[in-house]
Order: structure tokens, then sequence, then C-alpha cells
């Protein structure tokens, strides 16, 4: 395969892609792939598109066009995302790289309005493209350009995990279905009307736009903060469980700050009988063991709960099971529990859906004290929400 022979070459290390410099140079090396391959691109549409007076084939050119600022924003976000930590970006730079695939989209956005606008002026205006054998071979040629490019780029991002790579990988297979609608207009336009030369523009257009869309839309997710992954806090979890000392895990967290730089946080249950000391080891170790096994950086916070006081044991379910009558979907942890002879008081978080409305979760809350009440008029409850899903686990 030519892309894996050429990042031998051209890539230090390249099958050292932990490293980030490394993870640097793919993103370097395939921007400069992509800068050389759309500017010969660019030329040949826009030359071909020219002779033959052809919108369509002159949009697909400036669609490349947009594609060689594309790979220069991902060329220099690569180079700055690689940044070392510093006193102001502690976390390093690696989301530069988000914010590199963010511009790109912006530029395919803006490429793709103005084409709409240059296509509707051909619709209303129409004029025939001359058909030339030889010029729509060469434009069969530069699909075959494209394709390889999605498929090479894709490689390169796949090695390395990153987004930005893995969106121009995608823009270059748009390209080649763009190119090839156009290929197909020009030859219509010998039985149909050329109105469809500005039909096919249009047509180009609006996907330039749709996969801008679509690439902001996904950056922005990014950005803001998704759910876990369910694959990787799955991994995390069973790691963490995997130790008997571990009773059960809540709220887990994990915090992207770029490819290669990921963080999370996860609250430990834990006997309450048990050494401070010895916990404190085995947190260590699996803190240890998730960075190796995982590369992200793990604080595990420790909750010692009640586990051989029959009374707080049988309360908690009791408990457990009053919720999931009122709402399978709820869930509770962190459960604490201090008895009086009049007042017995049930401290305890409850995992409530992001769906649920502010009205509904005041509603469930006093439903919650209500039927908790009914069962002993003694008990007080003490109830913090929680929003779900905080991946929460238990052991049997």
């Amino acid at each position: 395969m030519l892309i894996r022979f050429l990042t031998k070459i051209f890539i230090k290390n390249y099958d050292n892609t932990s490293s980030p410099s490394v993870r640097a140079a793919y993103g370097v090396f395939g921007g400069i792939l992509g800068v050389v391959c759309n500017i010969v691109l660019f030329a040949i549409k826009f030359v071909i598109g020219s002779i033959i007076g052809s919108i369509a084939i002159i949009s697909d050119a400036f669609n490349n066009l947009s594609d060689i600022g594309s790979s220069l924003v991902t060329v220099i976000g690569s180079k700055m995302s690689n940044q070392r930590p510093d006193a102001e970006h502690p976390f390093g730079h690696g989301r530069i790289e988000y914010i590199s695939s963010l511009i790109v989209s912006f530029i395919i956005i803006t490429m793709g309005f103005e084409l709409i606008k240059t296509s509707f002026s051909k619709i209303l205006n129409p004029v025939a493209p001359e058909f030339n054998p030889m010029l729509m071979a060469i434009l069969v040629i530069s699909v075959a350009i494209k394709l390889w490019m999605y498929f090479a780029v894709k490689f390169l991002g796949k090695k390395v995990n990153s987004d930005v790579l893995l969106a121009t990988s995608s823009d270059s297979l748009n390209d080649a279905i763009a190119t090839s609608t156009v290929i197909v207009s020009v030859a219509l336009c010998k039985f149909l009307p050329p109105v469809i030369d500005g039909i096919a523009g249009l047509v180009v257009a609006v996907l330039i736009c749709v996969s801008g869309i679509k690439l902001a839309w996904e950056t922005i997710g990014t950005l803001l903060g998704t759910s876990p992954d369910p694959a990787t806090a799955q991994q995390i979890a069973d790691i963490i469980m995997s130790d008997e000392e571990i009773l059960g895990i809540h709220d887990l967290i994990i915090h992207d700050y770029g490819p290669g730089r990921t963080l999370a946080s996860v609250h430990a249950e834990v006997s309450s009988e048990k050494s401070a000391i010895m916990l404190h080891e085995i947190i260590d170790a699996l803190e240890v063991k998730i960075m190796a096994e995982t590369g992200i950086e793990t604080v595990i916070h420790t909750d010692p709960i009640l586990v051989n006081n029959n009374k707080v044991n049988e309360t908690r379910e009791l408990i457990k099971n009053i919720i999931a009558e009122i709402n399978p979907e709820l869930g509770i942890h962190d459960f604490r529990m201090t008895d009086g002879e009049s007042r017995i008081n049930l401290i305890f978080d409850l995992e409530v859906p992001f769906h649920f409305s502010d009205e509904e979760r005041k509603s469930t809350l006093l439903l919650i004290k209500e039927r908790i009440s009914k069962e002993d008029e003694r008990f007080s409850c003490v109830i913090k929400i929680d929003n779900k899903p905080s991946y929460s686990l238990q052991k049997k």
C-alpha cells in the first residue's frame, strides 16, 4: 500500500503512534498530502471547466480550493496541538485539533454557500457546456485521485485517532462523489436541456454545505463535552471492580482535553471498616493500572459505606426497591443512615435521567419522600439529585 510506504519514509518512528510528536507528524503529513493533491485537482478542474464552460466543474474546482485551506489548517493545528503544557494551559493544547476541525467546517460551509449562489445564477441563465471526451477522461482520473486520498488520509487518521484527518478523509469521499455527479451532468447536457449543468452544480454545492455542517456539529459536541464512550467507561469500570475491596462505582466522568490527553474521575464505594492506608494503596495501584491499559489519567475518590450493619443494608435495599417501583430509570448511590429513636435520617444521591424536566424532578422527589415516610414515620430523607448517566455499578 502506497500510503504505508510513504509514512515509513516521511514519518520518523511511524509505529510509535502514542507519542505526541509522532501524532503531530501524522497530522502534518496528512495536511501536506492534501495541499499537494488539491492544488493539482483545482488546477485541472478549473482549466477544464473554463475551457468547456461548465459551472458544475468550476464549482467542483473551488471545492478543491477550499480543501487546500482545510489542509493548511490541519497542518497548523497539528503543529500547535503538540505544544507542551504551560502555566496557562496545564492540560496541554490538544483541543486546538478540535478547533482546527471547526475552522475547516466553516471554510467548507462558506465555500458551499458561495457555490450555491453561482449555481442558481447558472440555472437562471443556462449555457450548455462543451463535451470533450479527453477532458472528461482527465476528470475521471481526478476522481481516482480523490478516492486514493480518502483511503490514505483515513488510514492516517485511524493510526493516530485524529478527528481532523478522519474529517478530511470523509470530505475527500464527498469530493469523489461530487466530481462523479459533475461528469454525469456534463455528459447528459448532450441529451438534456443545459440547465442540468446548473442543477448539478447546485447538488455539489449542497453536498459541500451538508458535509461542513455535519463536521461542525460533531466538533462542537466534542468541545462542549459528551457522555463517556461506553466501551472506554466499561474498561475503566472493569479494572476498578476487579479488586475485591471495591464494592461499587458511580459518577464516572471522562474529560477530553484532546487526543492523547484524557482525564477521568470516579467514585468508588469501599467498606468503612477497612484501613485508610490499605485503601490508599489499592486506589493508587488501580490508577496506575488504568493509565497503563487505557492511557487515561484517573482520579478515584473513595466513598466509605457500612457493609456489616444489617439494619443499614436492609434499609438501603428497601429504598432501592421503592425507587425502582416509582421509576426503573432512577437509581441511588452514597447511601448513609443516622439512626435515632424518634428520627432516622436517610442520606443518599438520587440518579435522575437528563430528560427529566425541573418539574418532574421536584414531583419525583416529593413522591419518593412520601412513599418512604409511609414505611416508617421516623424516616427523614436528605436527597441530592445527581444527573444520570453517572455510570454506576455495584457488586452483587
